[in-house]
């Protein structure tokens, strides 16, 4: 089939109880482990493009990798989609060069502002058969050139969500409700400590999740942010040269909770990372003969792969969905 857009998707994921997995591509390997995870989970997948994937890999590799991957995976539907599109430009580029979804960020402008400039995009991209994610409230962290403090994130508030949606047209909306970008998600003094010393993450705000599920019933709704940041990972890092102390990330288990809810699309980007990151390390420790990027680069390709086939079942709940 064809690059699709997630308006079926996210229908029969709200009805289903689970969500779709939104994972960040960057490279030939990253587009390869997890559509072929997706093709032996036969889980529907959303494959998403930031403005720094657009800056490093240029967009027509990207599209043509993905339209390959297309090819290569026929049974599963494959959404093209821009990840914190921060203009109309941005997004309008993305719209006429082969996207069928794109995500317009304006939530750290001032409401109105925010509005005003989604529901251009809304305009174009609906005439163009394309949907848009739009957001409301502001997630911390770190993620390719988005960068938000603390101090400067906020909660989504509930109250907006239904005018917000009317006045843009937007197709789903990003909510922040505790998630945070990047593998630093959270600060040791955010968090506390259980018996064996990890650090543990403040819970999810599910109140305003269900808050704003109320005001926009059948509505799908976005989590950004929410790598898990697998420890196992994080400790090959660590033992093969790495120094990434109290990385942490959102505990699977709230996440699956939130997919059983109305949450349609999760986006995953900091464990593809970290994947390929621990694998690399071991291997060049374990091979310091090779120099050949295959070599290397095909275990890289496998943990993408086994990591993602994990998140589609015990995760996401999508595999079988497609």
């Amino acid at each position: 089939m064809p690059l699709v857009t997630t308006t079926e998707m996210f229908k029969k994921a709200y009805a289903g109880g689970y969500a779709v997995g939104a994972f960040n591509v960057n490279n030939m390997e990253i587009v390869q482990g997890i559509t072929e995870a997706c093709q032996e989970q036969h889980a529907p997948v959303v494959l998403q493009v930031s403005k720094g994937a657009r800056a490093y890999a240029n967009h027509t590799y990207l599209v043509k990798m993905v339209e390959a991957a297309v090819q290569e995976c026929p049974d599963i539907p494959i959404a093209l989609h821009l990840d914190h599109g921060p203009d109309f430009e941005t997004c309008k580029s993305c719209i006429d060069g082969g996207f069928t979804s794109v995500m317009i960020d304006c939530s750290s402008k001032p409401f109105d502002e925010n509005v005003e400039i989604t529901k251009k995009v809304v305009e174009y991209a609906h005439a163009h058969g394309v949907v848009v994610e739009a957001e409301l409230g502001t997630l911390a962290g770190v993620e390719d050139d988005v960068q938000v403090s603390a101090e400067d994130s906020s909660y989504t508030h509930p109250e907006e969500v239904e005018e917000f949606v009317t006045r843009t047209g937007c197709d789903s909306l990003a909510i922040a409700i505790g998630t945070s970008h990047g593998a630093y998600k959270f600060t040791p003094e955010q968090c506390t400590r259980n018996e064996k010393g990890i650090l543990v993450p403040p819970p999810l705000r599910f109140d305003v999740l269900e808050e704003v599920s109320k005001r926009l019933p059948g509505f799908p709704i976005v989590l950004h942010g929410s790598s898990s940041v697998p420890q196992n990972f994080v400790d090959i890092i660590n033992a093969h040269g790495g120094k990434m102390p109290d990385a942490i990330g959102i505990p699977e288990e709230e996440l699956r909770k939130a997919a059983s809810m109305s949450v349609c699309k999760i986006n995953i980007d900091s464990d593809i990372r970290l994947a390929i990151t621990a694998t690399i390390r071991e291997y060049f420790d374990e091979h310091p003969d090779h120099f050949d990027p295959r070599q290397y680069l095909k275990p890289a390709r496998q943990a993408v792969k086994d990591m993602v086939a994990h998140k589609l079942v015990n995760v996401l709940g999508c595999n079988g969905k497609a």
